[in-house]
């Protein structure tokens, strides 16, 4: 019996601390990233385009998708507070439906340790069972951005950080798009409402036509935003079409008014179609929390009244 317990101990560890390369990867699931050669001439040099997989067993066929990028805020951290809010607010059946994913945008070595020992210690049998993964975006996805549009150097600071956090996300919505059916967008420092995912599951059923362009479960900015997954690459080329123009939230509303405005059209008839394909749940389901902004030296206090 001792034996037996040694062997899947180890073979836990192994699953926890499994790092996938590129050559590692099967053609189906390095297909997702293609998209990125069009738009990077950088990465046309590149075999296969895909994250290390630091911890998970690259979980696929499951209802939803959680992503959650973070990085270095240098003193403060919000995301065992986050992690924490929606995994023991899922049912046990959810999260064995679900899978989340935690992208970590950042290539500082002491804050990827720091994040890997936390969710180890903290979330050993979500790692395990493979309902949560921390994965990190590879330092040679991201193009040239030293150089932003900004007059002075703290704006061209400013720019290149909102380029960074649009491409950021991009590349964890194509690691999450084969694994699920739908694919929710959170932050670092949220946190859930209790039976969140419950309610989510049950608004969605509700929902008659299948014409819906996204789900809002929160009005601030990126997060609570629920996806189809099949429309994922369309999202990831529209975003990455105008990535230096335009934080990510405000190209989510480029997209309905390219999509659904017809030329000609009466403002007023556009905006009424937009309730029936950008639809909008009440109360919002996720709460930001965190003040220390990953903008370094800003500080947030952005809250949903909704909540």
């Amino acid at each position: 019996m001792k034996l037996d317990i040694s062997e899947k101990e180890h073979d836990a560890k192994n699953a926890v601390e499994k790092k996938v390369n590129a050559s590692d990867t099967n053609e189906t699931v390095s297909d997702a990233f293609e998209v990125l050669k069009f738009f990077f001439p950088h990465l046309r040099k590149v075999d296969r385009i895909y994250p290390d997989v630091i911890m998970g067993r690259e979980k696929t066929g499951v209802t939803f998708a959680l992503g959650i990028p973070t990085v270095n805020r240098g003193n403060y951290s919000y995301l065992k507070q986050t992690l924490t809010s929606l995994l023991s607010r899922m049912t046990l059946p959810e999260e064995k439906d679900s899978v989340v994913i935690v992208s970590i945008a950042d290539s500082n070595e002491n804050y990827v340790k720091s994040v890997v020992d936390m969710i180890t210690k903290k979330f050993k049998r979500q790692v395990t069972s493979g309902s949560l993964e921390v994965i990190s975006i590879p330092a040679y996805f991201y193009p040239n951005i030293s150089h932003a549009a900004g007059s002075t150097d703290d704006s061209e600071k400013l720019e290149s950080w909102r380029i960074k956090q649009v491409l950021d996300f991009c590349f964890l919505m194509l690691y999450a798009q084969p694994k699920a059916m739908y694919y929710l967008q959170l932050e670092d420092d949220i946190i859930a409402n209790k039976m969140y995912l419950t309610k989510i599951t049950d608004f969605v059923h509700t929902i008659t036509s299948n014409n819906w362009l996204y789900i809002e479960f929160s009005v601030l900015g990126f997060i609570g935003k629920l996806f189809k997954s099949e429309d994922l690459t369309d999202f990831v080329r529209f975003f990455l079409m105008f990535y230096k123009d335009k934080p990510i939230d405000l190209l989510l509303g480029d997209i309905f008014l390219v999509k659904m405005c017809t030329p000609g059209e009466a403002l007023e008839k556009c905006i009424e179609r937009n309730k029936h394909i950008r639809i909008r749940y009440k109360p919002s389901l996720f709460q930001h929390v965190g003040i220390q902004s990953s903008y370094p030296g800003r500080e947030q206090y952005f809250k949903d009244i909704y909540y």
